[in-house]
């Protein structure tokens, strides 16, 4: 970071020397949390940092009519078994893994257990969907919970993504593409989270990074900007202006990213539409919890949680809904 006088600098809570689980997965077993999985362990290799795979169980109350009929094991001690034989689906599959690598079991509900241990994570990483029911879901109930309430941004993978056929070490090589890195922006005041955070990602990827902005058709950003006129002309205009105020906003993380490659684009028209297209072509999508939607209520905004049922490539949500703004002068 720049530190000379007057300048601003940008901070996030979430790389702390405490954070002491690092890159943390949830694993139940299932092909998408497979997926997740060999994500998770090319993210920690990337950062060089740890990684933790957690399983979770509960414990159904049981209720038994007399003493014969008590197990022979305790409920607890059976599930605890169960959680711990899926982990060696895990463990068999990082048996190649370089990196530091660690597993457990936790007691409780899967998303309320992530969400507890995402205040020791720097990122978590889940799967689409997991083992649960539903099948006509798009998100799985983990998926779809977890980022409105995590402490730590929540990368969700999606069901198509390929993990790829290298065997060894090279499995969790990350591949060389040029597919961007695309932080997506509203222009609020909590943006700057998700703009430090898609630039740390493009760095670890060596990618370049794409900041996009949708404008929203006429009936919602008449919301922002009610003295505006419905004519086109004056639509340009404000897109133009919308663009030259987000790209001048742009200087500190060119400042503090010198050598990445960032390009802007703004657009007229339906962000969850324009977003999820652009998920196609981008290496991660990085979106907030929240921006300028008027259900300031909401932990997980409208935009962000369409994009995650909708989205064709791994998406991650920083976590700015009750954020304080860290910029320090």
């Amino acid at each position: 970071m720049n530190g000379d006088a007057g300048t601003t600098q940008i901070t996030t809570p979430f790389d702390s020397a405490e954070r002491d689980l690092e890159i943390l997965v949830g694993f139940d077993g299932s092909d998408h949390a497979l997926s997740a999985l060999h994500f998770a362990a090319v993210e920690a290799m990337n950062r060089n940092v740890g990684l933790t795979v957690v399983t979770a169980f509960t414990v159904p109350v049981m209720i038994y009519p007399n003493m014969a009929s008590l197990p022979a094991k305790p409920e607890d001690e059976f599930r605890q078994e169960i959680a711990e034989k899926t982990l060696d689906a895990a463990r068999e599959y990082l048996k190649e893994y370089p990196g530091k690598v660690s597993f457990a079991t936790v007691q409780g509900d899967a998303t309320g257990a992530l969400v507890d241990l995402s205040t020791r994570a720097k990122l978590v990483v889940v799967g689409a969907r997991g083992r649960g029911g539903f099948l006509g879901r798009i998100l799985g109930s983990v998926a779809s919970a977890l980022p409105a309430h995590a402490h730590c941004p929540t990368i969700v993978v999606p069901s198509d993504y390929e993990p790829g056929q290298a065997e060894g070490v090279k499995r969790f090589t990350s591949p060389q593409s040029d597919s961007p890195v695309l932080a997506a922006i509203d222009g609020s005041d909590k943006s700057h989270l998700v703009l430090l955070a898609a630039a740390q990602q493009a760095e670890h990827r060596g990618a370049p990074l794409k900041v996009f902005a949708a404008m929203p058709l006429l009936g919602e950003w008449m919301y922002w900007y009610p003295e505006i006129h419905a004519d086109e002309g004056s639509i340009e205009k404000r897109r133009a202006h919308l663009q030259q105020s987000i790209d001048e906003g742009l200087a500190w993380l060119r400042d503090d990213h010198h050598s990445l490659d960032i390009t802007l684009e703004v657009t007229v028209g339906d962000p969850i539409a324009l977003i999820e297209d652009k998920t196609r072509a981008s290496a991660l999508t990085v979106v907030g919890t929240r921006g300028r939607g008027a259900v300031r209520s909401a932990l997980l905004g409208s935009i962000s949680r369409g994009v995650l049922n909708h989205a064709e490539g791994p998406v991650m949500v920083v976590p700015t809904a009750a954020e304080d703004d860290s910029r320090e002068q």
